[in-house]
């Protein structure tokens, strides 16, 4: 059974840091990409930033530049998102998605998320 669950959200003070892991099972995680999205109380679904399987990064908000970065550790099938300088409006329900490429649509695989609550 494939599965992507996400932990490590939280509540932190703006200006403060969190690191969310999302950890897979049932697939080959390195030959995925993985992609990290969120959404807001009232918004719509945001993509965040995904990693390509030859380790591109790719930011679809450029909101999260210079703060957000992705990184993995295939050996615990494990992906991280680093969330630093937080503000309130990354207050979000945080998911990881596994897909083929970083292209829009082309996620097979999303977790139940993970929530974040920045407080100014």
């Amino acid at each position: 059974e494939v599965q992507l669950v996400e932990s490590g959200g939280g509540l932190v003070q703006a200006g403060g840091s969190l690191r969310l892991s999302c950890a897979a099972s049932g697939f080959s995680f390195d030959e995925y990409a993985i992609g990290w999205f969120r959404q807001a109380p009232g918004k719509e679904h945001e993509g965040v930033l995904c990693m390509s399987t030859s380790g591109v990064t790719t930011y679809y908000t450029d909101s999260v530049k210079g703060r957000f970065t992705i990184s993995s550790d295939n050996a615990k099938n494990t992906a991280y998102l680093q969330m630093n300088s937080l503000k309130p409006e990354d207050t979000a329900v945080y998911f990881c998605a596994a897909g083929s490429d970083c292209l829009e649509g082309s996620f097979d695989y999303r977790g139940e998320g993970t929530r974040v609550l920045v407080s100014s």
